[in-house]
């Protein structure tokens, strides 16, 4: 049978969890390179994500319309089958060919 989940255990992941918040906390406000790198870029981060969800708010049907194909067909505009081509039938004459043809 499973053993349960130890108390001992759950309380060495929090305190893990607790010690690595408390290490962040006094990374983030010592005002040490490190963490004016990382603020830096966990800002950029921030920023470019929310200019990009703006962005697609505003263009996002634009760009959508000019990559949908209109028309009728499987894929927009694009024909059910060529129409010179039979399909996979063969005509009457044909050999069907080997991997040496």
């Amino acid at each position: 049978m499973e053993e349960p989940w130890d108390f001992e255990f759950l309380s060495r992941i929090a305190d893990g969890c607790l010690s690595f918040l408390s290490e962040f906390v006094d990374d983030w406000l010592a005002n040490d390179m490190r963490a004016s790198i990382f603020k830096i870029l966990l800002s950029w981060l921030i920023f470019s994500l929310i200019a990009i969800h703006f962005a697609w708010k505003v263009y996002g049907s634009t760009v959508n319309d000019m990559y949908y194909r209109q028309g009728t067909g499987q894929n927009g505009g694009t024909p059910d089958t060529a129409p010179h081509l039979s399909g996979w039938e063969s005509k009457a004459g044909d050999t069907p060919k080997s991997h040496r043809d």
